[in-house]
């Protein structure tokens, strides 16, 4: 991780950053970054891994005040800027820090924590005030970030990563997709999660690259920046892209050939965190000429497959392991198996994280005796590309005596002409285990039979839902996953 400080003392007046106050060069980030460090160092040489949680909007501050937590040696806790303040609790307390770092339009929610004796409140605006000290020697293997599972399964988990296994997440990325200080890239992406802070921002300033920064996501303002001509890699979730895909569709036939000229110019553009629907990519493909670079990757792991940066880009699959990183295939015994035959997708590798903040249980119970992180995704592959075919606690239906992919018949689904999305799960039934069940979204009336009977020509009868509930949106988290739980709910 500290590599990349001394890659960024080689650029000074290159511009790292862009926001709404302006353009930042890598030799301010540097100097900001140092004051904030020396702000939290107070009278001490190092604040060996003492827990900085912060919440400030992206931007130019977020990401000095990210840089000053590690080169004063603490460990960043980053906040969801739309977190309710119980949920913001939940992570201030779990990784019991000592500071709290907010930026000025967040010191109302987090007001509760101003008179707090256990940690000390902090204002950006304090970090004016800070003379330079000298910052500590940092070695790899110390702790240097807690980002928290997105929850989908179970209460959140704090995930320890070191600065070491940073590191091997950004340069391993950085080499896979051919990152240079030529690039520019737009950070619209949430900054309290890996996709965000590591595979855009962390490997873009490694690079010597720019990031601009779009803090809320709007359609027509990402089209008008792409326009404007700077933008070369752009990365994003499946619905970032079906969103923008909505809006290109309104626009006039000369707007979209303009569009669709400058996104042809792009070097490199990426879905990750949900699986990315093949009839979105197909559509993007059409829009952009660029097939949709899917990759494989969790907070506790970063990215471990992908698809290449040149070669075929396989619609509905994540492609094949990443340089440095060992995947295989594993049986429920954690035996492992051939690749062709589905079974769960264990990691190891540089990049894979230390621990579960205060949870030595679940660390252990994550990890196989023999090292390898258990993933608790099922995957098979086909013809050399990895492909997913759902999580094993929510998207593998056990109904019946089958094992049955969720995502499998998700996709099925989206093909036809009245869905616009879908989220399928499976419910207990005392008669077959579980029962498949789906949540639609359409895009105009439809009759529930005669979806059944097209549905039965695409799939097997025991893949079909045995249950449809109409609904406006599916129930997602601020990646844009859906969250499976929350969906069997409503059944």
């Amino acid at each position: 991780m500290l590599s990349l400080f001394e890659t960024s003392k080689k650029l000074k007046e290159k511009v790292a950053i862009i926001d709404q106050s302006g353009a930042y060069s890598y030799e301010k980030l540097l100097a900001k970054s140092h004051g904030i460090a020396s702000y939290l160092l107070e009278k001490k040489n190092d604040l060996n891994q003492i827990r900085v949680a912060f919440m400030v909007s992206p931007g130019f501050d977020y990401i000095a005040v990210q840089w000053g937590i590690w080169r004063a040696g603490g460990i960043a806790v980053p906040l969801c800027v739309t977190y309710p303040f119980n949920s913001l609790q939940y992570v201030i307390e779990d990784t019991e820090a000592d500071f709290l770092v907010v930026g000025a339009e967040f010191e109302e929610i987090l007001s509760p924590y101003q008179q707090d004796p256990k940690i000390k409140f902090i204002s950006t605006k304090d970090f004016q005030t800070a003379e330079k000290k000298t910052l500590p020697d940092i070695s790899k293997d110390r702790g240097a970030m807690i980002l928290y599972t997105s929850g989908t399964t179970s209460l959140p988990k704090g995930v320890l990563t070191t600065h070491a296994n940073i590191e091997a997440q950004i340069s391993t990325l950085v080499d896979s997709w051919r990152w240079n200080s030529s690039d520019y890239t737009l950070s619209i992406l949430p900054l309290h999660h890996v996709h965000g802070i590591i595979n855009v921002n962390s490997c873009a300033l490694w690079s010597g690259a720019t990031v601009q920064f779009l803090p809320q996501f709007d359609a027509k303002t990402i089209f008008e920046i792409f326009m404007e001509g700077r933008v070369n890699v752009f990365m994003a979730v499946p619905t970032i892209y079906f969103k923008l895909i909505s809006y290109y569709d309104t626009l006039s036939k000369e707007s979209q050939k303009a569009i669709t000229d400058r996104l042809k110019t792009f070097r490199l553009m990426v879905s990750g965190s949900a699986a990315l629907p093949i009839s979105v990519m197909e559509r993007w493909y059409q829009i952009s000429g660029h097939y949709l670079l899917e990759r494989y990757g969790m907070t506790e792991i970063g990215m471990a497959i992908s698809n290449p940066y040149q070669g075929e880009r396989r619609a509905g699959h994540i492609g094949q392991a990443l340089q440095g990183v060992e995947v295989r295939l594993c049986d429920e015994q954690d035996n492992e198996i051939p690749l062709d035959k589905p079974g769960e997708i264990q990691i190891k590798g540089p990049s894979v994280f230390k621990a579960y903040w205060g949870k030595p249980e679940a660390t252990a119970k994550a990890f196989t005796k023999d090292g390898w992180f258990k993933t608790g995704d099922i995957a098979v592959m086909e013809a050399g590309y990895f492909k997913i075919l759902g999580r094993d606690s929510i998207d593998i239906i056990k109904s019946g005596g089958y094992k049955i992919s969720a995502l499998e018949i998700e996709e099925v689904i989206r093909t036809h002409p009245s869905i616009k999305d879908c989220g399928v799960v499976g419910v207990p039934d005392e008669e077959w285990g579980e029962k498949v069940v789906a949540a639609l979204v359409t895009k105009a009336a439809i009759d529930i039979e005669s979806l059944n009977r097209w549905i039965r020509e695409k799939i097997p009868a025991y893949k079909t839902p045995r249950k449809y509930l109409i609904v406006e949106d599916l129930p997602r988290n601020t990646m844009g996953k859906v969250t499976k739980n929350e969906l069997k709910k409503l059944f």
